[in-house]
């Protein structure tokens, strides 16, 4: 037991440089976690082995799982019903295309330049055109562009993105069985009664028990997440959804949101960034440069391609383009469970596996730093400060 509590020691205490690091360079703290994760684990794995980071340690993986699935959870709960209604077609012209355009780019580059089979070209394809829920609301977070109309359109349009990357996933890859048919019908009943139950427990036990939201919240999010996982889809999927249901009921509970934002942030997602940074080997990747290098340039020019002339239909000033577009040409989550899927199942190799998630987790540091230190739209939060320094002084802005 002194063991676990060692690693986890360690791990929060890079967590802790990670944030300090952060502060200084202005920079969103999850990108320092990641590579952090990328610099820590190579140097340990070189001087004392390779399972002394405790990467792979079964409990360690749960805690970095529900870090993915809470700060997922609240990603959705973030989402204003009102401003989702009233830019629908800009998320999901936007979120499609963010899909279509890596996908069908990068399974080119890797089956026409890299060479690739045609089964290990489709799956990079899949890898490759995630955005990252997990960093991009993190992002929003650290800037403050969650309680935007700018941030909220494009954490709908990161759904919708990552939507088609499962529904991708699943029809190319993963076997329909009755297992598919129990967690659609399953996820369907309880997501319908999940905002009716959660609003009566409130009702009755809410401020009266210790933290029963909370433990309801997480207990059907271990439910869906446990049914997701036996029908072989992904735990975060019936998370993002569920955050989106209660965010009318997240909006009017202010604390309770911001006293699970803390739990996740402040403990849980630590595990998960790191980890993810640790799974990049530096070896792998100086051993064959020009494959990282095909597979970076294909992900994010064929984002930046595809969509930056989309979103200049929506947003007309030239950073917040720049911005949009940057940030949904990152990746991690679905992109790394697709790459572990497709190594588990043989449809790639293993160096081909350590490719793919090398640029996943590339495209989740390069495009967010660019974005935060070049085109960072700041006027938008300029006006979100001002707005919110006139509703506390009771002054209506006409």
């Amino acid at each position: 037991m002194e063991l676990f509590y060692l690693i986890a020691t360690a791990w929060l205490g890079l967590a802790v440089i990670s944030a300090i690091i952060a502060h200084h360079l202005r920079i969103s703290i999850a990108l320092v976690e990641i590579c952090m994760g990328v610099i820590v684990a190579n140097v340990v794995s070189h001087f004392f082995g390779p399972n002394v980071f405790g990467s792979d340690l079964e409990w360690l993986k749960f805690l970095a799982a529900t870090g993915a699935m809470l700060l997922t959870f609240l990603a959705g709960a973030e989402l204003d019903p009102k401003v989702i209604r009233s830019k629908w077609k800009e998320v999901v012209v936007v979120g499609v295309v963010g899909f279509l355009a890596p996908f069908l780019g990068c399974t080119a580059f890797a089956r026409f330049i890299l060479h690739w089979g045609t089964q290990a070209s489709w799956l990079a394809g899949i890898a490759l055109s995630t955005t990252s829920m997990a960093v991009v609301y993190a992002v929003m977070l650290e800037m403050g562009f969650n309680k935007t109309e700018f941030g909220k359109g494009i954490l709908g349009a990161c759904f919708i993105n990552d939507l088609g990357t499962v529904l991708a996933l699943g029809l190319i890859f993963a076997p329909f069985t009755y297992k598919t048919i129990i967690f659609v019908v399953g996820s369907i009943i309880i997501l319908g009664l999940f905002p009716v139950m959660t609003s009566f427990l409130t009702r009755v036990y809410g401020n009266r028990t210790a933290a029963i939201r909370a433990k309801w919240v997480i207990f059907v999010l271990f439910g869906l997440g446990a049914l997701a996982l036996w029908s072989g889809s992904e735990a975060v999927l019936p998370a993002y959804i569920a955050g989106m249901l209660l965010a009318e009921f997240a909006s009017k509970e202010h604390h309770w949101v911001r006293r699970l934002r803390t739990l996740t942030v402040g403990f849980l997602t630590p595990f998960y960034f790191i980890r993810a940074g640790s799974l990049v080997s530096i070896a792998a990747l100086i051993s064959a440069p020009f494959v990282f290098l095909m597979l970076f340039i294909g992900k994010v020019i064929s984002k930046i391609f595809g969509l930056y002339p989309i979103i200049g239909i929506f947003r007309k000033e030239k950073r917040e383009k720049w911005y949009y577009t940057l940030l949904m040409s990152t990746g991690l989550t679905f992109g790394t469970i697709s790459a572990l899927y497709g190594y588990s199942h043989g449809i790639v190799t293993l160096q081909q596996y350590s490719f793919l998630v090398a640029t996943v987790i590339a495209s989740a540091v390069i495009p967010t730093l660019i974005a935060n230190i070049f085109f960072l739209p700041r006027h938008l939060l300029e006006q979100k400060n001002k707005v919110g320094k006139m509703m506390a002084e009771g002054i209506d802005e006409e």
